[in-house]
């Protein structure tokens, strides 16, 4: 057998061909808060934007999920779970899964390791209070990662879905890794803000074409097509249309399974446990190579 043969095909369950999740991260007003945390501008555009998410497109959310019968699973940060707290109990009640997203959506690159450590307390404190249980997984804000969070991850026995090192579940220092895509994330191509902004958002025709582009792949190399979403973004009529349409490929094929973060993440466990595991290690400085250094 050559290193360059495919992999054998991913054991997802019930001789599936592929899986789908239908994922949201319901970010809101959380980076607002934490991009003017130093300076808080009597500003309301970025704001309202925002907020429109949980007021009105979480909503048109949990009903396209409702109509076509999916359970999604929904990454909040906790200070967008403080100021509606009717919304973890309201996901869970409908059987939904909810998973950590920071505090304040905090970057990683911006967020000393003990200060991560204490946001993360914080954020499981909170769920477990509106909920009554301890959340089975965790997404990092803005899909970083370092050892440090690794750790702490590991050290609460959660999931993560904040990297993409393979497009199957893997694992990453015995922490279960259900793989994230850039490429189906609505925010690079929908997010828009203001004037500012340097190029306008795609349209759905087009973002349409392109998320069954992946589709297709996904069933060709027996993949994980994870869909994310935000609130603020795809709440908006002509995005729910358009996610409509994409459900409906996805459930014309018996051979795709729908599941959640959560159940993909166990479904590793249980039957595919070690498969693709990786170190976390990070390379040295090219500085200290011998090539570099002459040696």
């Amino acid at each position: 057998m050559s290193m360059l043969d495919l992999p054998a095909p991913y054991p997802w369950p019930d001789g599936k061909k592929s899986a789908f999740c239908f994922s949201i991260d319901v970010d809101a007003h959380s980076p607002w808060m934490w991009n003017n945390r130093n300076d808080v501008p009597e500003l309301l555009s970025h704001l309202e934007q925002r907020r429109y998410g949980p007021r009105i497109g979480i909503r048109r959310i949990a009903d396209l999920l409702a109509r076509h019968d999916i359970k999604a699973s929904f990454f909040v940060p906790a200070a967008v779970a403080e100021e509606n707290p009717w919304m973890l109990p309201a996901l869970v009640e409908a059987g939904h899964e909810v998973g950590l997203h920071g505090y304040f959506h905090e970057l990683v690159s911006q967020t000393r390791d003990d200060e991560f450590t204490r946001v993360l307390e914080a954020s499981i404190a909170l769920f477990e209070r509106q909920t009554g249980q301890k959340p089975a997984g965790f997404r990092s804000p803005a899909w970083e990662m370092t050892p440090h969070m690794l750790a702490e991850v590991k050290r609460h026995g959660f999931y993560d879905s904040s990297l993409m090192g393979s497009d199957t579940p893997y694992a990453v220092h015995d922490v279960t890794e259900v793989p994230v895509n850039w490429a189906t994330d609505d925010a690079i191509f929908f997010k828009f803000l203001d004037g500012s902004d340097t190029r306008a958002p795609l349209g759905t025709n087009q973002m349409l074409d392109a998320w069954k582009e992946e589709l297709a792949a996904s069933r060709r190399f027996s993949t994980l097509f994870m869909l994310t979403v935000h609130d603020w973004i795809s709440g908006r009529g002509s995005r729910i249309a358009m996610l409509d349409r994409l459900v409906e490929d996805v459930l014309s094929d018996d051979s795709i399974w729908v599941a959640t973060a959560g159940e993909i993440a166990a479904h590793y466990r249980d039957h595919a446990a070690g498969r693709d595991a990786v170190s976390p290690e990070i390379p040295a400085s090219l500085y200290d190579h011998p090539a570099w250094k002459g040696e």
